[in-house]
């Protein structure tokens, strides 16, 4: 199955939609990850919340950035998106719901008592810091960037990223 086929948009053909559906990909697995690290951290987690509080969280996440990317469109051409385009908001907007898979498994399988909640959860986190991972090298792959230039920016990145994740635990405990 192709790359479109999946909805995914293709990096050749369509650069900038590429990039929104990664830069939705990050936001949701920011969110994923912020979620998964609270309900770890809250003293007793239970298999249900963790499961409904990912899956909403996400959702809700997704769903908001579809919204302003819709109000985006509205200000910036004074009307709304095409059929074709509106179809493309929704084919990115998936990339962030993909982000959920993996993680959401997981945790029904232990809200099915067929995996600990406690490994589901680790299993969980340790999914989604690879896939900020892997989409930074990405980015800093294909960049035009000297090798300590890439590598340079990959530790900034990271850096930034345990930030970003720390302000969202930050706020999701207080």
């Amino acid at each position: 199955m192709s790359r479109r086929e999946r909805g995914i948009p293709d990096r050749a053909t369509e650069p900038a939609a590429h990039a929104d559906y990664l830069r939705e990909r990050i936001y949701a697995t920011f969110t994923g990850l912020a979620i998964v690290l609270v309900v770890t951290n809250s003293g007793h987690p239970e298999a249900r919340h963790a499961f409904l509080a990912l899956l909403l969280g996400v959702a809700g996440i997704v769903v908001a950035g579809l919204v302003a990317e819709i109000l985006s469109h509205l200000l910036l051409h004074q009307n709304l998106p095409s059929r074709a385009e509106m179809r493309m908001l929704l084919r990115i907007a998936g990339g962030g719901l993909s982000t959920v898979v993996v993680p959401g498994i997981l945790l029904l399988l232990a809200l099915l008592d067929r995996m600990e909640l406690e490994a589901a959860l680790r299993a969980s986190a340790i999914v989604y810091i690879v896939t900020l991972a892997v989409i930074g090298w990405l980015a800093v792959r294909r960049s035009q960037l000297k090798g300590w230039v890439r590598l340079a920016v990959l530790v900034g990145l990271v850096a930034l990223g345990f930030a970003v994740l720390g302000l969202q635990i930050l706020a999701k405990s207080v």
